[in-house]
C-alpha cells in the first residue's frame, strides 16, 4: 500500500485532485463499466494543466484563441468530465449559443455511459461542450492534435499582424502506452516534429499496464529516443504525483518555441487502491465497492461517500482557470475588437470561419465543361475544379498522401504555396506516405473550422478508414478525394484496383460519397460537398478518360444534388422497358447502350448515381420517379463490388459488376474480360426486357 500523504500537501490542490479521483471511481462503479485507473493516476496532471496552464475560459468554451485540451486515452474519459465538471464549463448548443446549463453537471457524472447523458464513455465531439474531438480508438486524437497545431500555425500566419497578435493558442494532448502503440502515433509524431509545430505538446501517461498485463508482454521502446529521432523537445517526469515537476515540465514546454514536445510522465494506474493499482484490474473495470473504500480511506476521505464534492473545490477552480481564463479571454476581445477596425475585411473573413460559412462568390468560377466524346479523367476536372473553389475560398487547405501529381489537388493558382515550418500560411498540405493521420490531421484542422480535403487513391482509404469514420461520427466536412477509382486502375493489377471500398464507404452513416459520371457531375459533387457543413464527404474519381455529355440532349448535371437522377429517358414520355444505371465511368457505357436500344425503338431510361447516400435522402415521390415501381427490368453497371446494387436492380434484376478481384492487364482487356463493354450492356439489357415480358404472359 502507498504511502499515506503528508500533511503538507492536504491543501486545497490535493482536495481537487482526489475529487477527481473519487468522482472517477464513483462514475464507474455505479455504472459498472468503465476504466477508473487512469483518472485516478492522472488526476495531478489534469488538475496541473488546467488550474495553471490551460489557457482556457470555462464560461466561454468556445473562445477562439482558447488553448486546445484533447483526450487521446478517450477510456479515461471520466478524467475529462470530472474536470468540465470542477471548473464550471458553461454549456452551449450546436450553434455555440450558450444554453445557461452547464457542459456536466453532477447529474451527468452519476449517470455516466447511461443512454442520452451527456458523459458517454468516450468523449463525443457535439455531444459534450468541452470536448475538443472525439477520442476512443487510440491513436486519433494525436492526429487530431497535430491537425489543431497546424490551424493554430495557419490562423496565424494568416490573420496576425505586426501591431496585432490575435493566435497564439497552444494544443495539449494526452496519450497513454496504447497511443504510443498505435501506428498513426509514429505517423502524427513524424509530421508534427517535420513541421516545427512548437505550439503542440504531448504529455505521455507511461503507466506500463495494458489489458493484458503489464507492457512488458509486448512493448520495450525507448520512447524518449524515439520522439528525440523525429526532432522533438522531451521532458521526464518521474511520478505524477509531484506537483512541482510537473509544474516546471509544462512550463518548459509552454517555452519552447523551435519544436513539439513530449513529457513523459511516470504514474501508477490506479493509484491509491491497495489491492489493484499498478494492475490490469485497474484498467478497464470497476474497482468494486471494498476497494473504492479503501482507496477513499487512503486519500482521507469519507469512505462511505459517493459522488462527493468537497467544500472550496468548486471555488479553488474558479479561483484558478476560471479567473485566469477570463481575463486572458477579456483581453483577446478587446485585442480582437481594435484588430477588426483596423482590419475590417479580415474580421469579416474569421466571422464567416467562426459561423461555417462558405466565403461570398466561393463557387463563381466553377467551370462549365463542353461536350466531349473523349472527355478527360474525373480526376483531371476534378483537379480544375478544387483550384476554381479554392482560389476563392481562402480557408480552404489539403492536399495528398504524396500523391498530388496524380491525384491532382495541387492548388496550383499564386500565392496557394506549401504549408511548412518556414510557411505555416501555405495552403498546399504534404502528408508524405502517412494516409492514415492524413485523415486525423485533417479532422483536427476541419475541429478548428478551416476547411481542408485529403486525397490518395481510392484503395488506400482502407488505410485511413479509422479518421474518415470519427470525420461522419464528428459531423465534421472533410472532403476525401480518392482517384485511381476502379479495375481503370489497369496494369498495376488487383492490389490497386479497388473493389469494396465503394460499397466500404456507403456504408458508413453520415458520409456522403459521391462517383461522378462525368466532368459536369464532377463539378457539382464538389458543390454539393462544400454546402454541407456538417457532412464529410468522398469524392471518388477516374485515372482513366470519361466522356463529357452534351448537357443539351442529356439532363443537367445539376441533378448531382439529388444523388440520382434521370440523365437519358424515353422519347415521347414514354414508360421505360428497361431501366440501366450506373457510377462513373460505367454511366458512358449504359449510354452508348442507350442509344443503341434507342435505335432499334426500344425505350429505354439511363439513371445516373453518383451519391447512393443523397439519393436515399429524397423522398419517396422523387425515388419512384427515377425508378418507377413497375419497370421491372434493370441493369447496373459498376466496376466495383456487388454489395447493396440489388436495393436499385432488384431481386432479379442484372448486376454487371466485380464479382472477384481483377488482373493486371490494359484496360480494354479488362473491360472485356469482366463484361464492362456496350455489347454486353445491351445484351444484359435485352435479357431483362424479355424475362418480363415472359413474366407477364405467365
Amino acid at each position: 500500500m502507498p504511502q499515506s500523504p503528508s500533511k503538507s500537501s492536504s491543501d486545497l490542490d490535493t482536495l481537487a485532485i482526489n475529487t477527481i479521483r473519487t468522482l472517477s471511481m464513483d462514475a464507474v462503479q455505479k455504472a459498472n463499466s468503465g476504466h477508473p485507473g487512469t483518472p485516478m493516476a492522472l488526476a495531478p496532471v489534469g488538475f496541473h494543466l488546467w488550474q495553471n496552464h490551460l489557457r482556457y475560459d470555462p464560461a466561454e468554451p468556445l473562445w477562439p484563441n482558447r488553448d486546445r485540451f484533447v483526450l487521446s486515452v478517450g477510456h479515461a474519459s471520466m478524467l475529462l468530465y470530472s474536470l468540465l465538471h470542477l471548473t464550471g464549463v458553461k454549456a452551449v448548443d450546436h450553434a455555440g449559443k450558450p444554453t445557461g446549463g452547464p457542459a456536466v453537471s453532477l447529474d451527468d457524472i452519476e449517470h455516466f455511459r447511461q443512454l442520452d447523458s451527456k458523459t458517454p464513455g468516450h468523449p463525443e465531439y457535439r455531444m459534450t461542450t468541452g470536448v475538443e474531438t472525439t477520442t476512443g480508438p487510440l491513436g486519433q486524437g494525436l492526429g487530431n492534435s497535430v491537425g489543431m497545431a497546424m490551424a493554430g500555425r495557419w490562423y496565424e500566419s494568416h490573420f496576425n499582424k505586426p501591431d496585432a497578435q490575435i493566435f497564439d493558442y497552444h494544443v495539449y494532448a494526452l496519450c497513454g502506452d496504447g497511443d504510443m502503440m498505435e501506428g498513426i502515433s509514429h505517423e502524427a509524431a513524424s509530421m508534427a516534429g517535420h513541421l516545427k509545430l512548437s505550439n503542440l505538446t504531448w504529455i505521455y501517461d507511461s503507466n506500463r499496464v495494458t489489458i493484458e498485463g503489464h507492457t512488458d508482454l509486448a512493448y520495450s521502446d525507448d520512447v524518449e529516443t524515439r520522439f528525440k529521432g523525429y526532432h522533438w523537445n522531451t521532458i521526464h517526469v518521474d511520478d505524477a504525483n509531484d506537483g512541482a515537476a510537473l509544474e516546471a515540465a509544462l512550463n518548459q514546454a509552454k517555452a519552447n518555441t523551435d519544436a513539439p514536445t513530449l513529457i513523459v510522465v511516470k504514474s501508477i494506474i490506479g493509484w491509491g487502491a491497495p489491492h489493484k493499482q499498478d494492475t490490469s484490474a485497474a484498467h478497464g473495470e470497476p474497482l468494486g465497492v471494498d476497494e473504492i473504500k479503501l482507496a477513499k480511506k487512503f486519500y482521507g476521505w469519507p469512505e462511505d461517500s459517493s459522488f462527493l464534492v468537497p467544500d472550496g473545490v468548486y471555488e479553488h477552480f474558479n479561483e484558478g482557470i476560471g479567473a485566469r481564463g477570463k481575463a486572458a479571454r477579456v483581453a483577446w476581445q478587446k485585442s480582437f475588437d481594435d484588430y477588426a477596425k483596423k482590419y475590417p475585411d479580415l474580421a469579416k473573413e474569421f466571422a464567416q470561419i467562426e459561423a461555417h460559412e462558405l466565403p461570398d462568390g466561393w463557387d463563381a468560377d466553377i467551370p462549365t465543361f463542353d461536350a466531349d466524346a473523349k472527355g478527360m479523367a474525373s480526376r483531371e476536372s476534378s483537379g480544375k475544379v478544387l483550384n476554381a473553389i479554392a482560389k476563392r475560398f481562402p480557408w480552404m487547405i489539403g492536399g495528398s498522401a504524396d500523391l498530388s501529381p496524380s491525384t491532382k489537388t495541387d492548388m496550383k493558382f499564386e500565392g496557394a504555396g506549401s504549408f511548412e515550418h518556414d510557411n505555416y500560411g501555405g495552403r498546399n498540405l504534404h502528408f508524405g506516405i502517412r494516409e492514415h493521420v492524413m485523415g486525423a490531421i485533417c479532422n483536427g484542422i476541419a475541429l478548428s473550422n478551416l476547411r481542408p480535403y485529403g486525397s490518395t487513391f481510392l484503395i488506400f482509404s482502407d488505410y485511413m478508414k479509422p479518421p474518415v469514420r470519427l470525420s461522419a461520427i464528428m459531423e465534421v466536412p472533410v472532403i476525401y478525394v480518392f482517384t485511381h477509382d476502379s479495375i481503370g486502375v489497369g496494369e498495376d493489377g488487383p492490389t490497386h484496383q479497388p473493389i469494396e471500398q465503394l460499397a466500404s464507404l456507403r456504408g458508413v452513416p453520415g458520409l456522403s460519397t459521391y462517383r461522378p459520371g462525368d466532368a459536369n457531375e464532377v463539378a457539382e459533387s464538389w458543390r454539393a460537398a462544400l454546402a454541407e457543413p456538417q457532412r464529410p464527404a468522398c469524392i471518388v474519381v477516374s485515372r482513366q478518360p470519361m466522356a463529357t455529355f452534351d448537357r443539351s440532349k442529356y439532363a443537367s448535371a445539376k441533378g448531382v444534388h439529388k444523388g440520382a437522377y434521370v440523365l437519358a429517358d424515353a422519347e415521347g414520355g414514354k414508360k421505360p422497358e428497361v431501366i440501366l444505371m450506373a457510377t462513373g465511368t460505367e454511366v458512358s457505357v449504359c449510354v452508348d447502350t442507350y442509344e443503341k436500344l434507342k435505335s432499334e425503338g426500344i425505350a429505354a431510361r439511363v439513371v445516373s448515381m453518383p451519391s447512393w447516400d443523397l439519393f436515399e435522402r429524397q423522398d419517396s415521390a422523387y425515388k419512384d420517379s427515377v425508378f418507377p415501381p413497375d419497370v421491372d427490368a434493370r441493369v447496373c453497371v459498376e466496376q466495383a463490388g456487388t454489395l447493396g446494387w440489388d436495393r436499385y436492380v432488384g431481386r432479379l434484376g442484372s448486376q454487371i459488376v466485380m464479382h472477384t478481384f481483377g488482373a493486371s492487364a490494359p484496360l480494354s482487356d479488362l473491360k472485356k474480360k469482366f463484361g464492362f463493354t456496350p455489347e454486353h450492356v445491351y445484351d444484359e439489357a435485352k435479357k431483362q426486357i424479355e424475362r418480363v415480358k415472359t413474366s407477364h404472359k405467365e
